[in-house]
C-alpha cells in the first residue's frame, strides 16, 4: 500500500508472450487495476519482434512492443511471468536471479538441471513453480492429497489428462504433478503401512505393481485442459475432475498469484502457498 492510500502498482514482464498463455496473459491483465505489463518477451528469432503485444494477444493496441531483451525488461520491473519453453526457462531463471525479480513459473517440461537452477535461485528471489495455475486445479490438488491419505493402498491411482493437440508434452506437467501429489500423501499416511497391497485379480487397471500411479493423455482438437484423478478398489471408484473451458482460467490465476509473490521474501512457492493451503505432503 502506497503513502497516499493507494495500491502501489507492481510492473510485470510477460515471457514467451507470443504463446497461447503469454497471449492469455496479455489479454486478462487490464482486469487487474494493480498491475502493468511492461515488459512482452518472445525468443530472438520470433517474427513478432518489435510489433504491438496488445495486437499480438488479438486485442486492442497497448503500445508495448514485443522484445528479446529480457535483462533490459527486468531492470524496469518487479516480477515476471515464464510461460515460454522448456529449452528458455534456465535462461530466464539466471536474469531474473541475477537482477532478483520475483519470478513464477508456468512453463513445463524441463529436466533435472533446471530444477536444480530452480532450488539455487530461491535462495535469492521470490520464486513460484507452478504446473497449472488455475486456482481451482491448485484445490483439486488439495483433494487428491487428501484422498490419497484416505484411502487403502489397495485402490490403484490413475491420472487421465487431455489437451490441444498441440501440446508436447505428455503426460502433462499438472498430470504429473497431480500423480506426484498422490504419491507423496499416500507415503505419508498410517493408512497406507498398514493396508493390504493392491490385489492384481480386483485391481481396475489389471495386472500393475502395487500403489504405482499410472498416467493416460490425450491430444486431440482444441481442447484447453482436463484432468482427472482416478481412485479405483473393488467395487467402487473414486474420480476428481478439473475441466477448463478458457485459458484464462490459467492467465487470471497466474497474475494473482504473480501480484502476491512480489512481496515475498526469497524462497520457493506453490500455488499451494499462495492460497494459504496448510500441506503437509
Amino acid at each position: 500500500m502506497s503513502s497516499s492510500g493507494n495500491p502501489r502498482i507492481v510492473r510485470a514482464v510477460v515471457i514467451g508472450v507470443t504463446g497461447r498463455m503469454g497471449q492469455a496473459l496479455l489479454r486478462a491483465a487490464p482486469a487487474f487495476a494493480q498491475l502493468l505489463i511492461t515488459g512482452a518477451i518472445a525468443s530472438p528469432a520470433s517474427l513478432a519482434l518489435g510489433r504491438d503485444a496488445g495486437e499480438i494477444a488479438g486485442g486492442e493496441r497497448n503500445n508495448l512492443a514485443v522484445a528479446s531483451d529480457l535483462p533490459g525488461s527486468l531492470a524496469q520491473a518487479d516480477v515476471a511471468l515464464d510461460f515460454s519453453t522448456p529449452g528458455a526457462t534456465a535462461e530466464n531463471v539466471r536474469a531474473c536471479r541475477e537482477a532478483r525479480k520475483a519470478l513464477l513459473v508456468g512453463t513445463t517440461g524441463f529436466g533435472a538441471e533446471v530444477e536444480a537452477a530452480l532450488d539455487a535461485a530461491a535462495r535469492d528471489i521470490p520464486l513460484l513453480v507452478a504446473a497449472n495455475t488455475s486456482i481451482g486445479v491448485a484445490v483439486l490438488t488439495e483433494l487428491v492429497r487428501s484422498a490419497a491419505r484416505r484411502l487403502p493402498s489397495s485402490f490403484d491411482i490413475d491420472v487421465l489428462d487431455f489437451h490441444h493437440r498441440l501440446k508436447r508434452d505428455a503426460p502433462s506437467g499438472t498430470a504429473l504433478a497431480l500423480g506426484a501429489a498422490a504419491t507423496a500423501a499416500r507415503a505419508s499416511s498410517a493408512a497406507a503401512k498398514t493396508a493390504p497391497a493392491t490385489d492384481p485379480a480386483t485391481s481396475c487397471a489389471g495386472s500393475r505393481p502395487a500403489g504405482q500411479v499410472e498416467f493416460a493423455s490425450v491430444r486431440a482438437g482444441d481442447l484447453v485442459g482436463e484432468h482427472t484423478v482416478l481412485f479405483c478398489g473393488t467395487g467402487e471408484q473414486l474420480s476428481l475432475t478439473h475441466r477448463a473451458s478458457d485459458r484464462a482460467v490459467f492467465a487470471r490465476g497466474a497474475l494473482q498469484a504473480a501480484l502476491w509473490l512480489e512481496s515475498q521474501p526469497p524462497g520457493r512457492y506453490a500455488m499451494s502457498d499462495f492460497l494459504g493451503f496448510e500441506t503437509n505432503t
